[in-house]
């Protein structure tokens, strides 16, 4: 096991005992604690933690006498970040279910798959995605809808843009076996016993697919407190921490470290439904908001709003994050605004969020960390096998107590997935990078994203942090585009900083770049674009890029 991070280690324990309870007792232990406690702002509405266990127990009772929701079912969540996913997430752990979070973006074709993958019978969704979810009914397994309105947690006070879900009035659904949310927590149903426990499987993220069929994670209570204790006591959180909750919670980053860990400290999210970073700088500075765990993208955002001041955001103690290397450029940027450097961590959604963390007092930029409690992180070839040192480049694999259980309904998945070094079993993270001599991990690419250029290894992004160094980009996408004589060449896709357009050119960013990387790196062609294709949770689709440039290649040759 490495422990060359160990010298750099915060001033806690390294090691942490798993809580054997499930993630229903979190919030019911922080209800008894602090039940006048805000639990939740949303846009001028105020819910206490007692109102919170009161309509989390009341919808689990709902689920369970009305719907027939039994222990171990798969329970559909389709919904944006609201209160009503937070109630219906931790009433279907009360309801002793399993949450399937899905991705708010989704098609009724894309969302069959999973319905039918964990043969749903009941979903809790928002009002504005039923046209969605609708032509399932009937067609698969899905049965039972509880429909929710955004607008009935608003307040009538707040002064700042809402987003259009939020103002939606309710819509009157008649159809049999739809119940509007207010009416499932208005029967005020008891709940029977909550009887499950840490190895009870709790949640089934689903990965994006981008190597096939999407694949749902088996977590258990366990394996999500792992993470979520872990964060609690990384992040150094108390009962007055105020959490800006601006990451989708369908994904484990802002499932686990802006909804878990908040109710595992008993701290205040503020629940933002649309990221609006003017909204995200009123309520910063409104609500004197503590933690804030972003990304890359938010962040380059955010700080290219021309009236940020250092005081709207002067309460803020931590700012963290994942999903992809924040440039040091504008991690610099940051720094110099509010003296808070952006802590990195790392992790996916077989992990259910952090493996790694940066520790808050000595971070390094653009590095994933060191491995968080009771973990064991390392480098292989992928090819063999074999182990590799400081320095050396290969696929990182990680042991620990946040790894899942499997893939559902995946057995040769399963079987690829995980290697066993010495009676140890690693689950293969697919990603590539190493550790220094201080034992901080670094990522070099995906594996899939490699450019081969004249048999030269090009990681994508490598040159992206580069490109972030030039004044005029905001923003850069890099991928690899056929090459007859090459194989493949590095094209970036960039966005421009506010007042450059017109005032530079793609030939000279090129030029820029041969001056900062060498020959065999520098993007060949550039190309400006005024946004990127994003996913709901904020990363770049440089996959749907790519796959444009290989259409052009493929319709030439026909």
């Amino acid at each position: 096991m490495l422990t060359l991070h160990y010298k750099h280690w915060p001033n806690i324990s390294k090691s942490l005992k798993v809580p054997s309870t499930s993630l229903y007792d979190n919030l019911k232990v922080s209800a008894s604690r602090y039940p006048d406690q805000n639990a939740i702002y949303y846009y001028g509405n105020n819910l206490s933690y007692a109102q919170l266990d009161r309509e989390v127990n009341t919808l689990a009772g709902y689920l369970q006498h009305k719907l027939g929701v039994k222990e171990g079912q798969k329970v559909l969540l389709f919904m944006q970040n609201s209160p009503q996913f937070v109630i219906g997430y931790y009433a279907i752990l009360r309801a002793n279910a399993v949450v399937v979070p899905i991705n708010p973006m989704l098609v009724a074709d894309e969302l069959e798959f999973y319905v039918r993958d964990c043969e749903i019978k009941t979903a809790l969704i928002g009002q504005e995605l039923f046209e969605r979810v609708q032509p399932l009914i009937g067609t698969t397994t899905l049965k039972n809808l509880i429909i929710a309105a955004y607008s009935e947690y608003k307040g009538n006070d707040f002064d700042g843009k809402l987003p259009p879900e939020v103002e939606m009035e309710r819509i009157l659904f008649t159809e049999s076996n739809h119940t509007a949310w207010k009416d499932a927590i208005q029967a005020n149903l008891t709940p029977g016993e909550h009887t499950a426990k840490g190895d009870n499987l709790a949640v089934l993220p689903y990965t994006s697919g981008t190597t096939g069929l999407p694949k749902g994670c088996m977590h258990t209570n366990r394996t999500v407190q792992a993470n979520t204790v872990g964060a609690y006591y990384w992040s150094r959180t108390t009962p007055n921490s105020v959490h800006l909750m601006a990451l989708p919670l369908f994904h484990v980053t802002g499932m686990v470290h802006s909804m878990h860990m908040p109710i595992y400290s008993g701290s205040t999210m503020v629940i933002t439904t649309r990221w609006n970073r003017e909204i995200a700088v009123q309520l910063i500075k409104k609500l004197g908001c503590t933690h804030w765990v972003t990304i890359a993208t938010m962040i380059i955002d955010f700080l290219a709003n021309p009236a940020l001041k250092a005081g709207d955001i002067s309460t803020l103690t931590s700012i963290s994050g994942g999903g992809a290397a924040l440039p040091e450029a504008v991690g610099e940027k940051l720094f110099n605004l509010c003296g808070l450097r952006f802590v990195e961590g790392y992790g996916l959604s077989e992990t259910i969020a952090q493996t790694h963390f940066n520790p808050a007092d000595r971070p390094k930029m653009q590095c994933l960390g060191i491995p968080s409690f009771d973990v064991d992180a390392r480098i292989i070839e992928p090819a063999t096998g074999r182990e590799l040192g400081a320095g050396e480049i290969g696929e990182i694999i990680v042991n620990g107590p946040q790894i899942m259980v499997g893939y559902y309904n995946r057995d040769d998945e399963n079987r690829q997935s995980f290697i066993e070094i010495a009676g140890k079993r690693f689950f293969r993270t697919g990603d590539i990078g190493r550790y220094d001599d201080e034992g901080y991990f670094f990522i070099v690419d995906r594996v899939k994203r490699m450019i081969n250029a004249s048999g030269y290894k090009v990681w994508p992004t490598e040159i992206e942090s580069y490109l972030y160094k030039h004044p005029a980009i905001q923003q850069a996408c890099v991928v690899g585009i056929p090459d007859e004589r090459r194989g493949e060449s590095v094209k970036a896709f960039v966005i421009l900083n506010d007042g450059f357009e017109g005032k530079v050119s793609e030939d000279e960013i090129i030029e820029w770049s041969k001056q900062h990387m060498a020959a065999y790196k520098y993007p060949r062609q550039i190309e400006f674009r005024k946004q990127f294709p994003m996913t709901s949770s904020g990363k770049i689709l440089w996959r749907k890029l790519q796959e444009e440039e290989q259409a052009k290649v493929e319709n030439k040759v026909n």
